[in-house]
């Protein structure tokens, strides 16, 4: 199988105190309906605070075993940084992290550190996921 030059994802956006999965390798539609992504190369994600307070946003990769509900789990995570209103953090690797086999792209909102300030009730922050992927 080739690389389909496509995108990953639309902008996924997470509203409030939240842990989603984003991205499932063998499960997730493409973006435009191109097909199913099954081995995906992960190359950076952009994360933009649209809300009006700073808020805290983590980024985890999980194994296939592990459901993506809860609280993320820290053995998992990639990054985690504090975004005020209208901030954008790019997250970048020097080289793709393949993902296959269910396992998936975990993305968590939560309330800064009280040093920080802010609530990260009524945060929203939008995720463009960057990388490539076979399709399926």
């Amino acid at each position: 199988m080739g690389l389909k030059r496509t995108k990953l994802l639309g902008i996924q956006s997470v509203t409030g105190i939240a842990t989603v999965g984003i991205l499932t390798v063998g499960t997730t539609q493409t973006a435009g309906g191109v097909g199913i992504a099954s081995t995906t190369y992960l190359r950076g994600v952009v994360m933009h605070n649209t809300g009006l307070g700073t808020a805290t946003s983590s980024l985890y990769i999980y194994p296939a075993a592990e459901a993506a509900t809860g609280v993320g789990k820290t053995a998992y995570r990639l990054t985690r940084v504090d975004l005020n209103a209208n901030e954008t953090f790019f997250y970048e690797m020097n080289y793709p992290l393949v993902l296959v086999n269910q396992e998936k792209i975990v993305v968590e909102v939560t309330a800064p550190a009280l040093v920080v300030g802010g609530a990260g009730i009524g945060s929203a922050i939008n995720y463009q996921i960057l990388g490539d992927t076979d399709i399926v």
